[in-house]
């Protein structure tokens, strides 16, 4: 996706053969930072926060992507790693999606990501982790986010010790992890209108050298913050059938015990849809999803969440504001669902 997963970027991507990313111990704040060795990485934050009676949902996501057939050149202009960011705000009571996208390469104080911890940035758009959280600054156009991000807990090694099978080959992974739960303050600005916020935000930190196996177009996923301060977060690699080629995900209880789930311990099924104008593409915006640790529901709670991210990373993908509920209808928890490749197949 990109978004996130979102990166369709340049042919030359593809260049290098993908090898299995081996089992290793992620190190902290070694491993908050970037990893340029590998093709594809970003830093993904989403979460939902209230000026009073308002609800805003916001995504902050920066992409990092190694471009392979020039790293053998010398030239300091040579594109060998790029930069893209985007940035948005649901505002469910204007019932509208803002979003921006930027894109550099790396290099000559324009875009970067700092290999020794959390410190990305393109021209004046800046993500930083700092003692006890994340600083994320991005005037974009028609809004603003500046959002400060306390972390509230540990953080969470999604797969198996933060290594996280994408597909049926052992080459299809990521080495992965997340922080639920974030404590978010800031200010949100709407055509020069500001609003300071209070929320909660999820992260996802991902690094990868092959995401998709061939026969994946695209994928749904969920990172749902829960009210009793757990955090459950599911996804499934799609064939361009619709059918499921791969699953994955996890749940941390309030007690902080985690259940990985298995590649065929998870369901999603489509409940209700909604037809992008501008594209076509036709989204679930209402899923049931069947875990081990039970079943849920998710809602969109803004059908048009749809971001065309053409100009940066090449994809058009939803990304949006949802509620999670139990099998009474009752919200639990409230969080982010993604869906890529519904508009076109993604390659990555």
């Amino acid at each position: 996706m990109l978004s996130r997963r979102a990166l369709l970027v340049l042919p030359a991507l593809a260049a290098r053969p993908a090898w299995a990313l081996p089992p290793r111990t992620l190190e902290f704040p070694r491993d908050f930072g970037s990893h340029p060795a590998l093709r594809t990485e970003w830093w993904y934050i989403t979460g939902h926060a209230q000026a009073g009676r308002r609800d805003f949902g916001f995504q902050i996501t920066f992409f990092r992507s190694r471009v392979d057939a020039t790293q053998a050149m010398r030239s300091a202009f040579a594109a060998r790693q790029l930069v893209f960011a985007h940035a948005a705000i649901t505002d469910l009571e204007g019932r509208k999606l803002w979003h921006d996208q930027r894109i550099a390469r790396a290099g000559f104080g324009v875009a970067s990501a700092a290999e020794e911890d959390t410190d990305v940035r393109l021209r004046n758009w800046t993500l930083k982790r700092e003692a006890q959280g994340y600083t994320a600054r991005l005037p974009a156009e028609g809004f603003a986010l500046d959002l400060r991000f306390t972390s509230t807990q540990p953080v969470l090694l999604q797969g198996q010790d933060g290594l996280s099978r994408k597909g049926p080959q052992a080459e299809q992974a990521s080495y992965y992890y997340s922080e639920p739960q974030l404590a978010t303050r800031g200010r949100l600005t709407l055509q020069g209108r500001g609003f300071d916020v209070e929320g909660a935000a999820w992260l996802d930190h991902e690094w990868s050298d092959a995401y998709m196996h061939p026969d994946a177009v695209g994928w749904d996923w969920i990172g749902m913050n829960l009210q009793d301060g757990g955090a459950l977060m599911a996804f499934r690699m799609r064939r361009r059938d619709g059918s499921s080629l791969w699953h994955g995900g996890s749940l941390r209880g309030a007690d902080g015990g985690v259940r990985v789930f298995g590649p065929d311990e998870l369901r999603f099924e489509a409940e209700a849809t909604w037809t992008s104008p501008r594209t076509r593409a036709v989204y679930p915006t209402r899923w049931r999803i069947q875990t081990p640790a039970g079943s849920f529901r998710v809602q969109a709670l803004l059908d048009d969440q749809e971001l065309d991210s053409r100009g940066s990373t090449g994809a058009v993908y939803w990304e949006g504001l949802s509620d999670l509920q139990d099998d009474g209808g009752r919200r639990i928890g409230r969080g982010y669902l993604e869906m890529t490749g519904y508009a076109q197949a993604l390659r990555m």
